[in-house]
């Protein structure tokens, strides 16, 4: 299965499930994210805080949806409030549209607290996903993906 994650600005959530993602599911999942405004670079506290917690950070990247045209994603997830209401690209087709929305822990500027806020937020991708390879995902129809995928939204 192939998920993109989308956020604006491509820069800390939707990088966070793109590593968490790829880091978890040892190949069953392929993930990559992107933006619709990215700022052309990940934000420091996401480097940081995936690397304390031991997950891959290389080759992390803030770029535009418009890179990944020809990845083919089976589900596209926004992560963000703003990311979604976009319209996405016409190339992404007959992939499922789920919305994961987060709080962004890069606004928060005191140290302590956006420490914990990026550790809650990897938490919150790492059990979702956790979630998604303890089912028979790639035995799952459209519509129980979806459901899937939805039900996760709250986790």
């Amino acid at each position: 299965m192939k998920v993109l994650f989308i956020c604006t600005h491509n820069r800390c959530r939707s990088i966070l499930a793109e590593a968490i993602t790829n880091h978890e599911s040892q190949g069953r999942i392929l993930a990559k994210s992107a933006g619709s405004s990215p700022v052309g670079e990940v934000h420091p506290k996401t480097l940081k805080y995936l690397n304390e917690t031991g997950i891959e950070t290389e080759g992390l990247c803030s770029e535009s949806w418009d890179a990944h045209e020809g990845f083919e994603p089976d589900v596209v997830i926004t992560v963000c409030d703003s990311a979604a209401g976009e319209a996405c690209p016409v190339w992404f087709g007959q992939s499922l549209r789920i919305h994961w929305g987060v709080a962004d822990p890069s606004k928060i500027e005191d140290e302590t607290a956006a420490r914990a806020a990026f550790l809650a937020t990897i938490d919150i991708f790492r059990q979702r996903i956790k979630k998604v390879l303890d089912t028979d995902f790639e035995n799952l129809s459209e519509a129980q993906l979806e459901s899937l995928f939805n039900e996760l939204a709250t986790v």
